[in-house]
């Protein structure tokens, strides 16, 4: 009996001891900084995909001239912003009426919706309210317009466009999105169509203006036209875009203080050693500005399902993913029609961490390169990412760069996390990300508009070398060289019902 005490007891003392381990012994299950994993998350981590590719680039030795020319910032293409009227913007002499707009989906795509909600305001001579910013059924960020951007800022860039109010004044107060969410409402308009006309909107939004004195548009996300719209309109949507559009103090703040970091790293006091300096201290031993790219790496699990790819997890993997498909969009996707190898030939399989790490190890950038990694959660956690981070030991993002501190106003913030991340985009020397998606389109657009450095992975291209186990990593290099020769920022001009924040040339964009 006394035994049996004796073994019970040390079992409960050694269950409380693994118990305790994380409290104790912290670092080996946090982050160790770099952005890196903890010890244990490795223990699953996904076997590489591309084995062969992978020894040999963590083997690469890069060219200086390879090197330094990656590095060369976008020559003068000839095409510079052009975003003022036409004519000298003038306000109405009375406004027809206050419209409000309700805008769902991520930043980026609420982003779009406040510059087509202006557009819109100025179509019909009305006034605009703030807009109201939807709670993301995914990430639950309650964040409003004024928690993430200068309210203050946007109301006087556009004070000689149209007519912006914080607030409904108190006779119209009734119109909040409970009063819509409770029944039928005569001044609520459900009906834009994606893409609408102008006309769209002066044939049936104008008169419940003018019966009622508001209007409340939701859903409001892609309802105006890029095309066959007056270039006043255009270029009025690009200067909400570009000008208008500046985030609050706070995030501006951090987001200069992780760019000083990225560009200023520490010495023997901070997480890097002496070696990491190495890049960016002159002929006299003095610290100058280094260089850093931003990868958004877009690999969350609706984008994993939504693929239909298969990302090398095995059975578990697809079961899982196939379930998700099933519970969200009921099984109809389209790519789950189609094998994996005819998905990728295709390019519609986003890129992993791996994958990434590989394309960016073939173009020529080492292992010395300053990577600062912009995303909300990968899936398969970090582990899904340690390649990535062997291909690039340097690699950082908010939590490594940023004291919890720092951190503590986005914290659990999609939007306000995502807006820190496109300040740090829109200052890197190169900005690239794993696949399309609204950031990866709001960066192309953005930084076409400042002639920045973008480099756009060619899909299909990839999907195609990627299916090919037995290419060498030379051929693999020279293939993906010649593949992005002209992918790297080049302007490109707007297409027929290709989205303006996109493509910002000719509509906000003179050339000469």
């Amino acid at each position: 009996m006394k035994l049996y005490h004796h073994n019970h007891r040390g079992v409960a003392l050694s269950g409380l001891f693994v118990l305790l381990l994380p409290i104790f012994f912290p670092s080996l299950f946090a982050p160790f900084g770099h952005a890196s994993p903890s010890v244990f998350s490795e223990w699953n981590a996904p076997k590489p995909r591309h084995l062969p590719l992978l020894k040999s680039a963590l083997r690469r030795q890069t060219s200086n001239g390879l090197q330094s020319d990656l590095w060369i910032p976008l020559a003068d293409q000839g095409w510079k912003p052009c975003i003022e009227s036409s004519s000298a913007p003038t306000l109405p002499s009375k406004s027809q009426g206050y419209v409000q707009v309700f805008l769902d989906g991520g930043l980026n795509q609420q982003r779009m919706g406040i510059c087509d909600a202006v557009a819109v305001a100025k179509i019909l001579n009305a006034t605009l309210v703030i807009p109201h910013l939807e709670v993301n059924s995914v990430w639950q960020d309650t964040s409003s317009f004024m928690d993430i951007f200068d309210v203050d800022h946007f109301i006087n860039v556009l004070k000689d466009d149209i007519s912006i109010v914080k607030e409904l004044p108190d006779e119209f107060s009734w119109s909040t999105r409970e009063y819509y969410a409770t029944a039928i409402r005569a001044t609520r308009i459900k009906t834009a169509h994606v893409h609408a006309s102008s006309n769209w909107y002066l044939e049936n939004v104008l008169p419940v203006l003018q019966s009622y004195g508001i209007a409340a548009i939701a859903p409001f996300s892609h309802r105006l036209a890029f095309d066959k719209l007056p270039m006043d309109i255009q270029r009025l949507r690009c200067k909400v875009n570009f000008q208008a559009l500046v985030f609050v103090p706070y995030i501006r703040s951090l987001g200069d203080a992780l760019v000083k970091r990225l560009r200023y790293p520490p010495g023997k006091s901070g997480l890097l050693g002496d070696e990491d300096l190495r890049e960016v201290t002159d002929a006299e031993g003095k610290q100058v500005a280094g260089k850093f790219v931003v990868l958004h790496l877009r690999f969350d699990k609706d984008m994993a399902a939504h693929s239909a790819c298969d990302f090398g997890g095995g059975k578990a993997e697809k079961l899982a993913l196939a379930k998700y498909r099933q519970v969200i969009w009921q099984g109809r996707v389209l790519n789950s029609q189609f094998t994996d190898e005819e998905l990728r030939s295709q390019g519609r399989c986003p890129l992993t961490p791996e994958e990434i790490g590989l394309l960016l190890a073939a173009l020529g950038f080492d292992n010395s390169t300053r990577l600062y990694l912009a995303s909300h959660k990968v899936y398969g956690g970090e582990a899904r990412i340690s390649t990535l981070r062997k291909l690039f030991p340097l690699m950082e993002d908010k939590k490594s760069l940023a004291s919890a501190e720092e951190r503590a106003q986005i914290k659990g913030k999609a939007s306000l996390l995502a807006a820190v991340d496109y300040y740090v985009s829109m200052h890197s020397d190169i900005f690239v990300s794993a696949s399309p998606g609204n950031m990866h389109n709001a960066m192309v657009g953005h930084r076409t508009y400042k002639n920045l450095k973008t480099i756009r992975p060619n899909m299909a291209l990839l999907g195609q070398l990627f299916l090919n186990k037995s290419m060498v990593w030379s051929d693999f290099q020279e293939a993906v060289v010649e593949g992005h020769k002209n992918r790297q920022g080049e302007i490109r001009l707007r297409k027929p019902k290709q989205s303006i924040y996109t493509y910002p040339a000719t509509d906000c964009m003179c050339h000469g």
